[in-house]
Formats: C-alpha cells, structure tokens, sequence
C-alpha cells in the first residue's frame, strides 16, 4: 500500500492518518501493523530497555472531514478516544516485552477480522471496553508478539459477552474483558467489503 496518499495530522507523540479509499483498507491491519512490527524490533534489538520505542496504535473506519484545526468527525474523535484509552496504555505497559499494542473497533475486527480480510485469526484478539470522556464500546486488543489473553488489564466492571459471540467464529473464549461495551451481533462477510475508508491513528508508549 502507498503510504505517501495518506493524509497526515501530527499532535505532540501521535500521529493521525487518513487512508483513501483505493480498495487496500484492510492491509492497514495486516501488512502494515506487521511491517510497523518488524521495523520496531530491528530497530530496538541494539536498545537498552529505556530506550526502545514503543507504540500504541488504532484503526477505526468511516467518514472524515477537513475542519480549520485538522481532521474532524466522529470517525477521528473514536479513532483518539481508542488510542489514547486507558486500555491501550495499560495494555502496552502490562506487555513489557511487546512493542506495540493495537486496539481495533468494533466494526473493523467484525468487517476484516471476522470477515476473513486478513490473514489474522480472531483467537488473537481480546475484547476489551473503552470508555473515555463520552466514548464507550468494545474494541479488540492485539499485542504482536504477545498473547493479549494473558495481560492483567487490572479491575474494571465487565459485563458478560453476548451468547455465542467470538466462540461461533473461533475466537478464544479466555481472558476477554468488556465493560460497559454495547453487545452487537456478528455478521462475517465472505465476499469483498466495500470499505469506506479507515482511520489509523499511532501514539508513544509513554505519551
């Protein structure tokens, strides 16, 4: 995928970017994310511990807009309220050998994941609640290198996953964590998604 059509807000640590619609969407969570893993490790191998580089990352999907301050629309503001949750933040940290922590939406772990876009099984991701500020649904953690199933995301109240939700598609049952998040059913796609874009947003470890 051609990154340079990306269109690019910068804000302190992160980095908000808009894909295009051009047909290579759901590559942002496979070839990408695993090319951004690949590079963060060659690029931490010869790194003490403090000074690795570590990142959180979002992809979220839908509508964006240019507004007089960058990017605006609700599709931006969930994109930043997953990436900078604090499941995101806790999770990066619980996963002290990972470099980094990839929260997905919703709707792109049900439309890529599910759907059978990618080469990712769904047992690697966790359900997991974000709720910040006015922001509150499930998203799904995936912790490269990791196993997002094993990291103590500390006390929360949770509420039980839909009947037959995850399981029916293979996910792993263990360790997934939902709090407050809305249970919405699941439909797999098995034919090609007309996507609407997708917005991808990164953040330091320690921002």
């Amino acid at each position: 995928m051609d990154s340079s059509e990306w269109q690019i807000q910068k804000k302190g640590d992160e980095v908000l970017a808009l894909a295009p619609l051009d047909g290579s969407a759901s590559r942002l969570v496979d070839n990408y994310i695993r090319h951004l893993v690949f590079e963060l490790a060659q690029f931490n191998e010869i790194r003490v511990a403090h000074a690795r580089m570590r990142l959180r990352a979002a992809i979220h999907q839908g509508l964006a807009e240019h507004a007089d301050n960058g990017f605006a629309g609700r599709t931006v503001v969930e994109t930043c309220r997953l990436l900078n949750s604090t499941v995101a933040h806790v999770a990066l940290k619980a996963a002290d050998d990972a470099n980094l922590a990839l929260l997905l939406s919703d709707r792109v772990y049900n439309e890529w994941i599910l759907g059978g876009h990618t080469t990712l099984v769904p047992a690697v991701f966790r359900e997991v609640a974000v709720e910040e500020k006015e922001y509150a649904a499930s998203a799904w953690l995936w912790v490269p290198g990791g196993s997002a199933h094993r990291l103590d995301l500390g006390p929360g109240p949770a509420s039980p996953p839909a009947p037959g939700r995850g399981a029916a598609h293979g996910a792993e049952p263990q360790g997934r964590t939902t709090v407050h998040g809305e249970q919405v059913s699941v439909t797999s796609f098995n034919a090609p998604v007309d996507l609407r874009g997708g917005v991808i947003g990164f953040g330091g470890g320690h921002g």
